[in-house]
């Protein structure tokens, strides 16, 4: 073969080999699917956040809050002192609603982290504490866990006297990292009789068939097949005959590597103005061409002044003008085949702010040229 056309085909090769492993990426089973009737699950609780420096629920015409005045009430009544909520005064509470996420297999003793939300008209939850929080599951009402600790909250906020504030961030969501502890475990037994089912976090047929054919190599047995996009049945291998091996042969299973193929996404926040935009999104050949539209209203003052020898008085009117200019549209010519990477740097060109950049994925989007999904949030 002449040397000219083996380099050819070996650069060629090498190209589509090197855009094959950049679509795909070797991935723990572990981090793609989770066991069937094994799903974490949500857990929510009530409480009261103390030590906040009066910037919690406020008093609306002489009367607070009254589930959080009732909350201190019944907090109080507890160590032995009684209370008439009506007589409660205080600004350094708040009532919020504690979340966590369970494992499945988080056994007693382990710690959670937990979410703080306010639940009143608090104006922050900078540098409270939570009171201990029992957590449930809202269907079966089951207590698994109980919260308390610190806030850290990401943001900042403060008044002064003459009513101006000042906020940073959101200072009425907080984090108790590892602030929860499990109280009870959640029953979970592996059984010969059922197969193992797996459950894909992203449904996908290629990363499903990948999952099975790696699990049936490794095993050296016909055990994994499809039942659709978001689901891998295992069956147990004929040498498991022990139910004290199933966790063992689970993990192996789990421990096993890949190939994943991620799908083109580019995800929008029209609040924010963010865009996230996946590496393996291409773009096909198009023009882009962006200008600006600006209109302005201005009021131009005019004198009217009346004859010298008629009556009336000097007036000054206002007479509204409009103008409409629009900058020269610059324009980029994309190639086929371009990746988020060069389309970037191209937009960059154009000095464009987000809201623009957003505009122009959506066109790109009803034009037909973006290979990819486009999510708006």
């Amino acid at each position: 073969m002449n040397n000219k056309y083996l380099y050819t085909f070996i650069l060629t090769w090498l190209v589509a080999a090197s855009v094959k492993l950049y679509a795909q990426q070797l991935t723990k089973i572990s981090d793609l699917v989770y066991i069937q009737k094994a799903e974490p699950i949500e857990l929510i609780g009530y409480g009261l956040v103390t030590g906040l420096e009066r910037t919690g629920d406020r008093v609306t015409s002489g009367q607070s809050a009254n589930f959080t005045v009732q909350s201190i009430s019944n907090m109080l009544e507890n160590f032995g002192i009684n209370v008439d909520p009506s007589g409660l005064r205080t600004r350094n509470v708040a009532a919020v609603m504690v979340t966590a996420r369970l494992d499945p297999f988080s056994a007693s003793g382990s710690r959670l982290n937990v979410t703080i939300s306010s639940l009143g008209d608090a104006s922050s939850l900078q540098g409270g504490v939570l009171l201990l929080t029992p957590l449930m599951e809202p269907n079966s009402k089951t207590v698994y866990a109980n919260a308390q600790g610190p806030i850290i909250v990401g943001g900042v906020s403060a008044n002064n006297e003459s009513g101006g504030s000042i906020r940073v961030n959101q200072s009425l969501t907080g984090t108790i990292p590892n602030g929860a502890i499990v109280n009870k475990s959640m029953n979970l037994n592996l059984s010969l009789d059922e197969s193992l089912k797996l459950v894909l976090r992203n449904p996908n047929y290629t990363n499903a068939r990948s999952m099975a054919e790696v699990v049936n190599a490794r095993f050296d047995q016909e055990i994994a097949n499809i039942l659709h996009a978001g689901l891998v049945e295992v069956n147990w291998p004929d040498s498991l005959i022990d139910e004290s091996m199933m966790n063992i042969f689970t993990s192996i299973l789990l421990e096993e590597s890949v190939a994943v193929e991620n799908d083109a996404r580019v995800v929008i926040n029209e609040r924010t103005g963010t865009i996230v935009a996946g590496g393996n999104v291409i773009i096909d050949q198009v023009m882009i061409a962006h200008g600006n539209l600006r209109i302005s209203t201005t009021q131009v003052p005019v004198v009217s002044q009346p004859n010298a020898l008629g009556a009336g008085e000097t007036v000054v009117l206002n007479i509204p003008q409009t103008q409409v200019s629009e900058d020269v549209a610059e324009s980029i010519m994309l190639n086929p085949e371009t990746t988020v990477t060069e389309l970037s740097t191209q937009l960059n060109s154009l000095n464009l702010s987000p809201r623009d950049i957003i505009s122009i994925f959506q066109s790109l989007d009803r034009a037909g040229v973006l290979r990819g999904e486009l999510i708006v949030l």
